[in-house]
């Protein structure tokens, strides 16, 4: 018989309440993370109101319910610096959605406030070790914010979700060429979580020696699948009447198992040092290798001037928004 000790880890959630926090907790806690061998202490998080409060209560004890043998503890918070204490993983969900008539900036400024409050509580409370991704949108400059507002933590701590566009990308190229995802690789998305978000498959392969520039049309690639990709969460929320839930939940699921377990290549928001001409500290998405829960954005890679100026446009924007948050730093 093993007598090893079982590993416990603690694992925060902010907006746990909201959809993506309900379609992400029972896939935490059923081991899709961290294993099916490593306990969790859960500390839920989210805004102090009444009905929110109530909400997060309920969906407690559905999680009770369940009867997790990986549950090790559980604890609901509406502060911050209660519900980061410790933390080792971190899930930044919550966030202001944009209304009607609301312009980008103000969402800026509104979600600006709420995870420079995080970053702080982050900073004072969590695991020097604390591995950060942030879903709520615009996630990358939200992850700037928190990265910018917690001066003692490294900021490879910090991260923003571009798996969502990664993993649309994969399931697009998969079904235009009659293929499985697992059949396919080297497929990257560059820039920001949004409509500049730049697909690139300049480096990919099907089955690991077959080049997708070769298998797929140009024309395809930049009339279809780019569009496609970049346009997926308003088709969904035209059809749906609401933004992903389960598919965003899915991706935060698949990038902080792969920064925890490792991975060859995949696609993470992550702060720039410079690479690519990319400017520093600006979270963008890029290729990177995961090991012993460290990321690293792969070098060399050859980009043509057309991918290279698609890539500027987004990183832009980035630049924009990080002018339009200036002030709360």
């Amino acid at each position: 018989m093993s007598t090893t000790k079982e590993k416990t880890v603690k694992v925060s959630v902010t907006g746990a309440s909201g959809q993506i926090g309900y379609a992400i907790l029972f896939r935490i806690l059923n081991g899709e993370v961290f294993g099916k061998h490593v306990k969790i202490d859960l500390q839920l998080i989210d805004i102090n109101v009444d009905k929110v409060q109530k909400a997060l209560h309920g969906v407690a004890l559905e999680l009770e319910d369940c009867a997790f043998p990986l549950l090790n503890n559980l604890t609901l918070h509406s502060d911050p610096h209660t519900g980061f204490t410790d933390t080792e993983y971190c899930f930044l969900i919550g966030a202001k959605p944009r209304g009607p008539g609301m312009e980008r900036k103000d969402l800026l400024q509104a979600n600006g406030q709420i995870f420079k409050t995080q970053g702080v509580a982050l900073n004072e409370k969590a695991s020097r070790k604390v591995k950060v991704v942030v879903v709520g949108n615009p996630a990358n400059t939200n992850a700037y914010i928190a990265m910018m507002s917690a001066p003692d933590l490294s900021k490879d701590n910090f991260s923003a979700m571009m798996r969502l566009d990664h993993n649309r990308a994969m399931n697009q190229v998969a079904n235009k060429l009659d293929s499985n995802v697992n059949r396919l690789s080297n497929i990257c998305v560059w820039g920001n979580h949004s409509p500049t978000m730049v697909v690139d498959i300049t480096n990919g392969f099907l089955d690991g020696s077959n080049n997708l520039n070769d298998l797929l049309d140009k024309e395809w690639v930049a009339q279809t699948l780019q569009p496609t990709v970049a346009k997926r969460g308003a088709e969904i929320i035209e059809q749906r009447g609401l933004s992903s839930a389960a598919s965003a939940a899915s991706a935060a699921i698949d990038h902080m198992h792969d920064w925890v377990n490792g991975t060859t290549w995949t696609t993470m928001g992550v702060p720039s040092k410079g690479e690519y001409g990319i400017p520093e500290n600006i979270i963008s998405g890029f290729p990177v290798n995961c090991k012993d829960e460290r990321c690293s954005i792969i070098q060399n890679l050859d980009i043509n001037d057309v991918l290279q100026s698609k890539i500027g446009i987004s990183i832009a924007e980035l630049q924009d928004e990080q002018e339009n948050i200036k002030g709360l730093l």
